[in-house]
C-alpha cells in the first residue's frame, strides 16, 4: 500500500479525476477530488458557486480546501484545473516532497472527453476559444510544477496509471 502523496494538475479533459481513480486503485491508496470536496463542503455544484457567488468566491472556497488536502491527505490528490493558479496553491507545491504530475492533452481529446459542457463555468462561451486560452495562461505554472508530464492523449486511464507508477518508481 502507498503511503505517500501525488498530486495531479492539467485542464479540463486531461483526465485527472479517471486517471486519479485508477492510480489510486493501482496503488492501494485513497484518492480525492479537489473539486468535489468544494462540492461536498459547500453543499453545492461548482457550477452552481460560479453563477450564485462567483469565480472569486469559488477560488476563495477552493484555497482553503486544496491548502488543507495538500497539508493532510495522503494518497492520490487530483487538484481543478485552476487550483496550480493560484499563489498560495502554487507555492505550495513548488516546494511539495511529493510529486507532482502534469497530465497533458490536445484540445481535441479533451473537448471529447468533456465536451466542454455546461459543467464547465470557464468553458461556457466560445469553449473552444476559451480552452486554448486557459491552456495559454496556465501550461508554463503546469509545466513549472511538475515533476513529471504525460500526456493523456489516446490512452486508457489504467495506461496512464502504470505510467505514472513507472516514471515515478514506485513499486506498486
Amino acid at each position: 500500500m502507498f503511503s505517500g502523496k501525488i498530486v495531479l494538475i492539467g485542464p479540463p479533459g486531461a483526465g485527472k479525476s479517471t486517471v486519479g481513480k485508477a492510480l489510486a486503485k493501482e496503488l492501494d491508496c485513497g484518492f480525492v477530488d479537489s473539486d468535489k470536496e468544494i462540492e461536498v463542503k459547500n453543499n453545492k455544484k461548482i457550477i452552481d458557486i460560479f453563477v450564485e457567488d462567483g469565480e472569486a468566491a469559488f477560488r476563495v472556497m477552493e484555497e482553503a480546501v486544496v491548502t488543507e488536502l495538500l497539508r493532510k491527505f495522503q494518497g492520490v490528490v487530483a487538484l481543478g484545473g485552476g487550483a496550480p493558479m493560484n499563489q498560495e496553491i502554487e507555492k505550495i507545491l513548488s516546494k511539495a516532497n511529493y510529486p507532482v504530475v502534469f497530465l497533458d492533452v490536445s484540445i481535441s481529446q479533451a473537448a471529447n472527453r468533456v465536451g466542454f459542457n455546461k459543467e464547465r463555468p470557464l468553458l461556457l462561451i466560445n469553449p473552444r476559444q476559451q480552452w486554448i486560452n486557459l491552456m495559454s495562461t496556465r501550461r508554463a505554472t503546469y509545466e513549472g510544477l511538475a515533476k513529471e508530464i504525460i500526456s493523456t492523449d489516446s490512452k486508457k486511464p489504467i495506461e496512464v496509471a502504470k505510467e505514472i507508477v513507472n516514471l515515478l518508481g514506485i513499486n506498486a
